[in-house]
């Protein structure tokens, strides 16, 4: 089964005092990268996160969102008064001198860093671990999403490497004129070169021979059809991470292909390549999605 790189999850839920909000993204990415939104106090736990999608996610370009809002309409906070008097003092000094109206001091005075803070610096342990379970929850509900996207992306794959083996197959017609088509031509440039002269036969039918044998593709049909059994092979591995190694398969297919196309010297066998080409590039963009 082939899983696809796109994927999305969110859940809601209550986290003690906490109403929580969780989103992960997904999208295809040559490596493992994951960019993270969170509150200041998840910040500790910011690299536990990222080891937990790795586990679960594995390979892609993955973003997390986590937003905490507690409940009720007042917030726990604590005033550094010291702090902001010392603040206080410093800018009504500073009105005086300047002869500046300070009686909305107040108001700035709140906004100067570290005045205003929260008694906590991050969730307590507890708290944490029942966040790590829903983690859990919505990757494994991200991978079910992917194996849906990827059930189509294995349908429209799998599609594209069956037309180029069925490609390949009519290729086979074509050879045998290849041989008679190649004798009449050298036949014509003999003659057209002395109009009068006999050529010798058996050298006739010698570079006949040498131009097949160079002209030949059996191995690189072979070889298309060996690769090709392979990738759906590949397909139905029950490995979840697969989709460099299917890249790789087809790479190596697009040079069978090239070289078939480099040997044909016929019309026809050129326009079944054309034909594979085509439905190689459509794989190839497709797989670039694939996990």
């Amino acid at each position: 089964m082939l899983y696809s790189m796109t994927g999305f999850s969110r859940l809601e839920f209550s986290l003690d005092e906490y109403q929580c909000s969780l989103e992960i993204r997904s999208l295809n990415g040559k490596q493992f990268e994951v960019s993270t939104k969170l509150p200041s106090l998840l910040k500790m736990y910011e690299i536990a996160i990222r080891s937990q999608l790795q586990q679960h996610l594995q390979r892609g370009s993955i973003d997390i969102s986590i937003y905490l809002k507690q409940h009720g309409s007042a917030k726990p906070m604590t005033v550094n008064t010291a702090l902001a008097r010392y603040y206080y003092e410093a800018m009504n000094t500073l009105a005086t001198e300047l002869q500046l109206d300070n009686k909305d001091i107040l108001p700035t005075l709140m906004r100067m860093p570290e005045v205003v803070s929260s008694p906590n610096e991050s969730i307590d342990e507890h708290l944490w671990q029942q966040l790590s379970l829903r983690i859990d929850e919505a990757c494994q509900q991200l991978n079910e999403h992917r194996r849906a996207e990827g059930l189509m992306l294995e349908k429209q794959i799998r599609g594209n490497v069956d037309k180029i083996m069925s490609l390949s197959r009519e290729v086979n017609p074509h050879e045998g004129k290849r041989i008679e088509k190649l004798r009449e031509r050298l036949q014509t440039l003999l003659s057209e070169v002395s109009p009068t002269a006999q050529p010798d036969q058996n050298r006739l039918e010698q570079e006949i021979v040498y131009y097949v044998e160079r002209f030949d593709i059996t191995e690189e049909k072979n070889r298309l059809h060996h690769h090709g059994e392979y990738f759906c092979s590949m397909l139905d591995h029950p490995d979840m991470v697969k989709g460099k190694k299917l890249g790789f398969l087809l790479q190596e297919m697009g040079r069978e292909i090239n070289t078939m196309g480099s040997k044909a010297n016929d019309v026809d066998i050129q326009k079944l390549v054309v034909g594979m080409k085509d439905e190689l590039e459509q794989a190839k963009e497709q797989t670039l999605n694939a996990l």
